[in-house]
């Protein structure tokens, strides 16, 4: 048994020792009406700071991390330093970190309301946020983007030109995944029955094309018509399609002949 002169220096000892801890900590005692007031994203990222007392934020996706005061990520995401090969080291001072938030798992999903997101961790998010507005909680129906049945962005339109000149109709549609556009000319037969004819089919004079954009998950098909014949009037029908549906959309281009055109232009005596 200890004699009872050296209880109260093994206390004195473990006040000491406490206090030279909390002193390397940089936390003294708490007081949490000197804490700041913390607005996150959303309230499942309120944590305590590194010395339990006041509120912070944990970073989203994306956001700073890693410094020596304790920033760090939400759930499902990790911290990834940014630091180039060569780069001095971060100054310990730096509270926020030189890191970012990145999320566990890669890759887009589509979540329950129908819209993609860049990865499971964004959803997330998003799903906290409309849970606190009110709304339903969204959940990950499946990992990618959400399928989406071509839609037409920006139809053809209706063009006027004369005979010998150059000219395009485009037909802009948003689909995922990336539809087939294709373009027909609708021909009326003598007996008033519409057939669609297959474009650029032996036509020497036009050509179609199509390539990704202007907007993400945007496709753009062109239908060049060079020269221009009184044979290319009529309605050209845009198609798109991929595996969850299928749209249309259609313009038309008017054909004046450009020697009838001028024989109508005021000579010099009548003006």
């Amino acid at each position: 048994m200890a004699p009872p002169w050296l209880l109260p220096l093994v206390a004195l000892c473990l006040h000491l020792s406490a206090s030279r801890g909390a002193e390397g900590a940089g936390c003294g005692a708490c007081q949490p009406e000197r804490c700041p007031t913390v607005r996150c994203a959303a309230p499942e990222l309120t944590a305590q700071d590194e010395c339990g007392c006041c509120e912070r934020c944990l970073s989203v996706e994306g956001e700073r991390c890693g410094g020596t005061r304790g920033a760090r990520c939400g759930q499902g995401l990790v911290c990834v330093s940014q630091r180039a090969e060569g780069q001095p080291e971060a100054d310990e001072e730096d509270e926020e970190g030189t890191g970012r938030c990145v999320c566990e798992e890669d890759g887009a999903v589509c979540g329950s309301d129908g819209r993609s997101y860049g990865s499971v961790c964004a959803l997330r998010l998003h799903s906290w946020r409309a849970l606190h507005a009110g709304r339903e909680r969204v959940r990950k129906a499946h990992d990618g983007e959400c399928k989406l049945a071509p839609a037409i962005v920006v139809p053809p339109k209706k063009i006027h030109n004369v005979t010998g000149a150059q000219v395009y109709l485009s037909c802009e549609v948003k689909a995922v995944p990336t539809p087939i556009i294709t373009w027909k000319k609708v021909i009326e037969s003598p007996k008033g029955v519409k057939v669609l004819e297959e474009l650029p089919g032996d036509r020497v004079n036009i050509a179609v094309q199509v390539r990704g954009g202007p907007s993400k998950h945007e496709s753009t098909g062109w239908v060049l018509i060079n020269p221009l014949t009184k044979e290319d009037e009529g309605v050209y029908q845009c198609r798109a399609t991929n595996m969850v549906g299928e749209t249309e959309a259609e313009g038309s281009i008017r054909v004046l002949d450009a020697n009838k055109k001028a024989n109508f232009l005021p000579s010099e005596d009548m003006k």
